[in-house]
């Protein structure tokens, strides 16, 4: 007697659901972590205007007894930034809200609430990245990059050289920082020099996604460090590792505007604009 199989009894087969959701491969959120807060006051624009007196020449002079020097001028360097808008939403189904087998409202929120993060993050780490203070590990410019133009710690050590010339400030511990991108980090762990976030002396505060450090330089691993694509010497991709000293750069906001805040509209909320209640709506808005 033929013995039936579940194979061969196909509308007995069913796919089982796993109730508990994967976890999202979200990257690690760090450059709007450590630009400078500036807030705007409501009702007094949109623009935030950073202003720095620069400094005056160094007195090698001796002065002539009974005559005045000829003097200095203030110089003053001025940077703006203008506060935008962002945002995005979804649009769920009445049926979708009654017979899915997620909460997909609930799922909807937190998937903005990466989206948000990691969307102001890029917005900064994009304007971060465009500066034109650049050290290249080949050449003179972003073409001449050969696949064996890798990070080193020479590299490194030029970096700091530059920031430090120019007077730049370190942060804590007299380290400056690198935003840097795994492939990038892998290349420079294997130095003999480098010290891990873990061996560090003494309390000193690790940051959110801090590998280690190589003379002088705080390394954070974040996926969202830039890649310029097909940018260099026969079309290979380009790695950025962005190097900062302390105030770096700033983030402006309008009196906390750039916290994301999230709109719910249930069913029927849209008016004649959904006149048989069969659309909600999940959004987020953010600001930078």
């Amino acid at each position: 007697m033929p013995v039936q199989t579940y194979g061969g009894l196909t509308a007995e087969q069913k796919t089982f659901y796993d109730r508990t959701l994967l976890s999202r491969l979200a990257p690690n959120v760090v450059f709007l972590q450590h630009g400078q807060k500036r807030p705007i006051p409501k009702r007094e624009g949109a623009t935030v205007n950073f202003r720095r007196f620069n400094s005056l020449p160094v007195i090698t002079t001796s002065l002539t007894e009974g005559t005045p020097p000829a003097g200095s001028s203030l110089d003053i360097t001025t940077i703006t930034a203008t506060v935008a808008g962002y945002g995005d939403f979804v649009l769920l189904s009445d049926l979708l809200d009654m017979a899915g087998i997620d909460p997909v409202a609930t799922e909807t929120l937190e998937a903005q609430g990466e989206q948000a993060a990691v969307s102001l993050d890029t917005i900064v780490r994009n304007v971060v990245a465009a500066g034109t203070n650049v050290l290249y590990a080949e050449g003179t410019a972003r073409n001449q990059i050969t696949s064996s133009g890798i990070l080193t710690s020479l590299l490194c050590r030029k970096a700091r050289k530059i920031l430090a010339r120019n007077n730049v400030k370190p942060y804590a511990n007299n380290n400056y920082i690198a935003f840097i991108h795994p492939d990038s980090a892998y290349d420079l762990m294997g130095d003999s020099a480098w010290v891990n976030a873990s061996q560090y002396a003494g309390s000193t505060q690790i940051f959110n996604g801090e590998l280690g450090k190589l003379y002088g330089i705080r390394f954070i691993e974040t996926t969202l460090a830039p890649i310029w694509t097909g940018a260099g010497s026969g079309g290979i991709d380009v790695y950025g590792t962005i190097v900062i000293g302390k105030d770096a750069y700033g983030i402006p906001n309008i009196a906390g505007s750039s916290k994301p805040e999230s709109i719910v509209k249930p069913l029927g909320s849209a008016g004649t604009a959904d006149p048989l209640n069969q659309q909600s709506s999940v959004g987020c808005t953010l600001n930078n």
